[in-house]
């Protein structure tokens, strides 16, 4: 591993060149003169950070990379170097604690990865040396070794096909451990491989290790006694990914061609880019602002004790007189010490165990959508998925949600409706079962069938055109069909055949194909079998398969008939399919097509082509020479693609459905209400999409739609860029207007959908034109209106638009929520991603922050977990600095009665438990419980959401607000305990308190008055809450007793002996105490007080509102959701919008 870094750094070998030659079981070509054993990386996986001899240094450096530990470590230094009047202990015990605690959680962690590495290294795999079986660690195997694996068993390391026990040489592999795919994936063997392999003699070229799953290009040169080389091309589907598992295969040999690090699993498990929270943003903010006024605090003290100093016989009074080393002492140096001194003494105010608090608020609060029943589905046997607890609270500020639409606002559960031949539709469900030939109409203007030889050829190009494979149920699982997700329903008794495929797409044509008599059979040594309608088996050699591409939007397939006629039969989207066709036969099937889309169904055309021998021979030559390529192969093939289907005959239609996942529509339209915007970010036809957006509910009857696509660029007559500059400035001013008005009840609402080509010209329009411009006024165009549809999107303007909205005026929160491969781009550039657990495969899981089964389960994600993850951190994080300045204030204000002396006021075992013991278990066992809200109310109440939108806890005004309430209760502590030592004998005996009883009443004050707001501020009570909030207040005074009970030899003075008995055996202490508690406490209760009487006041006009018989509908839920919780019902409106305080149970 490190010899890598080092080549890569210094120009190694991987470095300088594009490709890699491996020898197959590392014997020597008869074509090379001298074998010289290439080196590659050994077959170990490392996931882990430390090692023994690094651990303590790596952590600890990533460590005090944080400004809060790096602050206290320099305050600990300043401690132990200067003469501070506060122990190092005080700050360096906080500070080992919590340096202690991240230590064993990060060790903890990584030792479970040295653990899973070990398990994996030292797993036993059988390799062929010398032409036997021999069992080794899969850790030593290397590049170029011949690896035995039987079924069931995973691919210990990237390997190409050499040989399967299957007769028609391929295997099945499944690759649910890479992208959660859990569909039977089809790979083959190298072509024309020898069964020998002991003699084999062949070598691999091939590219450097790169990480997606999904490409790969190499060639195999075997060479034989007498002969020229043999090249044979190999691509992904000869590639057996690590970790993928070996299924119904028994057994398979392959070469190691990427081993440990360089395997693509290892790849793809780099880690993604760290997102920050907004919450994170205002910590760091007040941090900021409290780490000032530390330093003012510092500043004035200092400047107040040399000017309490330069006063006669105050700098040395006879008491206390200098040493000689404190004469010989420099002014300035002197300024400087007693400068951090200061900053020592008030250091506290900066609340460094809120982070530790933080982190376990958020590791622990995961759990608590990972163990929500309400997310788990039965279908998939599976709950909601945390894979990065930093963003829970983020689930509370979202106002942006792209949304993908097949598979994610529809099921992805596709199902043959109908098709067109030549004009004429055919619907599914037909009376008659004998014959194909049955009608509902034509939709074009012949009255007339397609004709029976049109109708089979259009069944046979189902049944051909395609990457189906066929899968022979066993008596279990009789007719299961598998896709890249679960299993779809089975089929029934006369259609008890099971089919593999990569997309449900391609499946459901096939079962289309089967209702109507032609039968695909499978795939047997490259011979295609179809049944037809008189039972009889059809069979074509596949020669060639032009395979699916997002670009392309199309598929292909090359077959020779047993009459020697070679055919193309080609299927793919409208767009892709009519400009290769002949004109005149596209009228005949675009209405279909059209209406088709319109009603909600996914459509494809297909089209075939006759090839002559010349065609297919330079067709034939052109594929195979592209597939040997190395370099820019997929180029290669693209062009070849390109020029061999042209000219094709279209020959009809189909339209599957897929239909609205399960609540869909509400869960669209509480999103809405909750004041998010919803846009939806689609590959699909314009038409389809507007119906799926009609049919959630993003679009209403009433919504006029403004649509900027090429087909309103081009209805002008004029050039693009000029009907493109006219359409923006006049959607900008409807919906402009429309948004100024948006108070009138009777103003329209404007919906927005555009196309993957007019977005390309707003993005990247021509050199003479103004790019910012259109940008802008297209994002003011959509932020605009209540809902946006892009259709016809690529999945990198699927990231731009996320891109776009990021990054605009006020960085608002968004969140990506997509099931497939084509929604990771969009996902990852989002503030929050969502993976939906679908049938497109796993990437999506695999890249996003949380995943759910299904999109209903984002109402309760964000509207309640979301909406009550922001109110508890929020909480926290107030309650952090409000605690820590009540702590800090009394100490600053001492200062001004001894002098400036820097006499602590508190004993340093109080400084050292404050934040640790006494005050941190009850507020983290708030920001894990609290529930300000019932959930029920929260889902029924989607306007909720929008009283915390912004970050509307964590604004400057809400801080003012805890930083006032801080300051007013540390005044009290301090003035009111010093009223009570106006007479200093405060005992029977007449014996006087002295300065250190004086600290511990108002230590006890503060703790208790603290615990007491917080208990006053839960709503949600449950056994933890009490245990931790009278233990706390328990532990406190038991540990106040022990601590000042016992004389302890390891001290050297014993300030605090006896110290709280005496201060407990006084009634005036004990009066103070229950007295300036309750008087700190007040404004709470008074607030608590008057929120309730407004709130009776709000429920009072509810109920007028509803008998009255023109009470506006908006109105009634206002004064519903005022009534229902009371942060918005206000003593003042000027007051508590400006300071928001706790919520009130009614």
């Amino acid at each position: 591993m490190l010899r890598r870094r080092l080549n890569r750094l210094f120009g190694g070998d991987e470095k300088r060149v594009d490709s890699r030659t491996i020898y197959v079981g590392n014997r020597p070509c008869p074509a090379t003169e001298t074998f010289i054993p290439p080196k590659f990386c050994d077959n170990r996986i490392v996931s882990s950070k430390y090692t023994i001899w690094n651990f303590l240094p790596k952590n600890l450096f990533e460590q005090f990379r944080r400004i809060a530990n790096f602050y206290f470590l320099i305050i600990f230094l300043v401690q132990v170097i200067v003469d501070t009047p506060t122990s190092p202990v005080t700050s360096g015990l906080p500070l080992f604690f919590v340096i202690t605690v991240t230590a064993i959680k990060q060790g903890y962690e990584d030792w479970l990865r040295h653990k899973a590495d070990s398990e994996v290294n030292k797993y036993p795999v059988r390799v062929l040396e010398d032409g036997q079986p021999a069992r080794k660690d899969s850790e030593k195997i290397k590049v170029g070794d011949i690896v035995e694996v039987v079924e069931d068993e995973t691919f210990p390391c990237d390997l190409i096909l050499l040989q399967s026990s299957r007769d028609d040489d391929t295997c099945f592999v499944t690759t649910a451990s890479l992208d959660g795919e859990s569909n039977h994936k089809t790979h083959y063997t190298v072509p024309d491989m020898e069964k020998d392999l002991q003699s084999l003699s062949a070598t691999i070229e091939c590219e450097q290790p790169q990480p997606d799953l999904y490409k790969f290009v190499g060639r195999m040169h075997i060479y034989k006694p007498e002969h020229d080389p043999a090249v044979r091309s190999l691509g992904p589907e000869n590639l057996l990914l690590k970790g993928a598992t070996l299924k119904n295969t028994k057994k398979i040999y392959g070469v190691a061609v990427y081993t440990g690090m360089e395997t693509k699993m290892a790849l793809n498990y780099q880690g993604k880019s760290q997102k920050r929270s907004a919450v994170e943003k205002s910590i760091n903010a007040f941090l900021l602002v409290y780490l000032c006024i530390l330093i003012s605090k510092a500043v004035v003290c200092t400047t107040l004790k040399y000017v309490w100093q330069s006063q006669d016989g105050q700098d040395e009074p006879w008491y206390n007189q200098k040493t000689e080393k404190e004469k010989g002492t420099i002014l300035y140096v002197k300024m400087f010490t007693d400068f951090l001194s200061f900053m020592v003494l008030f250091n506290f105010i900066i609340p460094v165990s809120m982070y530790v608090t933080v982190e376990m608020q958020k590791f622990l609060g995961s759990f608590f959508i990972t163990w929500d029943r309400d997310f788990f589905d039965p279908e998939i046997e599976e709950g909601a998925l945390v894979n990065t607890s930093d963003l829970n609270e983020e689930l509370g500020q979202v106002e942006y949600v792209f949304t993908d639409k097949t598979g994610t606002l529809t099921q992805n559960n596709m199902e043959f409706i109908e098709c067109c031949i030549d004009g004429f539709q055919y619907t599914a469900f037909s009376s008659e079962l004998d014959s194909f030939c049955v009608t509902d109409g034509p939709v074009s203007t012949f009255q007339e069938k397609a004709g029976r030889v049109r109708e089979e050829l259009f069944l046979r190009a189902l049944c051909l055109c395609h990457t189906v494979q066929v899968k022979e149920a066993g008596p279990d699982e009789l007719g299961g069909d598998q896709v890249d997700g679960p299993a779809s329903e089975p089929l029934r008794p006369a259609e008890q055949r099971g089919f593999i495929a990569s997309s449900p797409d391609e499946v459901a044509l096939v079962k289309g194909a089967m209702r109507y008599g032609f039968t695909f059979l499978g795939l047997e040594s490259k011979t295609m079998k179809i049944k037809n309608w008189q039972n009889d088996v059809e069979e074509y050699e596949l020669l060639h398969v032009l395979n699916f591409d997002p670009v392309r939007r199309r598929m292909s397939v090359i077959v020779r008939s047993k009459s020697g006629d070679t055919l193309l039969f080609c299927k793919g989207a409208d767009s892709s399919i009519f400009p290769r066709v002949r004109p005149e036969e596209v009228e005949r099937i675009r209405m279909h097509v059209q209406r088709s889309a319109t009603e909600g169904y996914r459509t494809l055309c297909v089209a075939y082509k006759r090839l002559s021998v010349d065609e297919y021979a330079a067709a034939d030559a052109g594929l195979r020479e592209a597939r040997l390529a190395l370099q820019d192969r997929e180029e290669k093939l693209m062009a070849v693609y390109n020029q061999v289907e042209t000219a094709m005959s279209l020959i009809g239609a189909t339209a599957v459905e897929d239909r609205l996942q399960e609540e869909a529509a509400q869960t669209m339209e509480a999103l809405q209400g909750a004041g998010m915007k919803v846009w939806v970010l689609t590959g699909d036809k314009m038409e389809t999409a507007k119906s799926t957006c009609y049919a959630c509910r993003l679009f209403r009857r009433s919504t006029e739609l403004l649509e900027l696509t090429v087909r309103t660029l081009e209805s002008g007559g004029r050039r693009r860029e000029e009907m493109l500059h006219d359409l923006l400035f006049d959607f900008h001013r409807k919906a402009r207007a429309c948004f100024v008005r948006s108070w009138s009840s009777a103003n329209p609402e404007y919906g927005f959908i555009v196309d993957g080509a007019a977005l390309a010209l707003v993005m990247n329009p021509s050199p003479d034109t103004n790019c910012s411009r259109y940008r802008s006024l297209f994002l003011q165009i959509c932020q605009n209106c209540t809902a946006v549809l892009c259709c016809r999107m690529a999945p990198l303007q699927k990231a731009q638009i996320v891109k776009m909205v990021k990054n605009s005026k006020g960085s608002p929160i968004t969140l990506s929520i997509g099931d497939g491969a084509n929604d990771v781009s969009m996902i990852l550039e989002a503030h929050v991603g969502i993976g939906v657990k679908g049938k497109e495969g796993r990437q999506a899981v695999r890249n996003s922050d949380y995943a759910i089964p299904k999109l209903k389960h984002l109402r309760k994600l964000l509207l309640a977990h979301g909406h009550l993850y922001y109110i508890r951190i929020a909480h926290l994080v107030q309650y952090f600095f409000y605690k820590n300045l009540c702590f800090i204030l009394p100490q600053f204000l001492y200062q001004f009665f001894c002098g400036c002396s820097q006499q602590p006021l508190y004993d340093a075992a109080y400084l050292t438990m404050y934040n640790i013991c006494f005050t941190s278990m009850p507020i983290l066992a708030y920001s894990l419980l609290e529930q300000q809200i019932a959930i029920e109310v929260l889902l029924d109440n989607a306007t909720l959401y929008r009283d915390i939108a912004k970050n509307a806890m964590l604004r400057w005004g809400p801080f003012l607000y805890w930083t006032v309430l801080a300051v007013f209760q540390g005044l009290i502590f301090f003035f009111g305990v010093k009223y009570l030592f106006s007479n200093p004998a405060l005992q029977d005996n007449g014996q006087v308190f002295g300065n250190w009883s004086y600290g511990t009443i108002v230590f006890t004050v503060l703790v208790f008055t603290v615990t007491l707001k917080l208990a006053l501020d839960t709503r949600h009570w449950t056994w933890i809450n009490h245990f931790v909030i009278w233990g706390s207040l328990a532990f406190y005074v038991v540990f106040s007793f022990f601590w000042g009970g016992i004389i302890w030899p390891f001290l050297k003075q014993q300030r605090l002996y006896f110290v709280f008995f005496n201060m407990l055996s006084s009634v005036s202490a004990w009066l103070v105490i229950i007295l300036l508690i309750v008087l700190s406490l007040l404004p709470d209760i008074l607030l608590g007080v008057l929120r309730n009487r407004g709130a009776r006041v709000c429920r009072c006009a509810t109920h007028r509102a509803s008998d009255g018989k023109r009470a506006s509908p908006s109105r009634r839920v206002i004064h519903k959701r005022r009534s229902q919780h009371d942060l918005t019902v206000p003593v003042s409106n000027r007051i508590l919008k400006m300071f928001p305080v706790p919520f009130m149970d009614q």
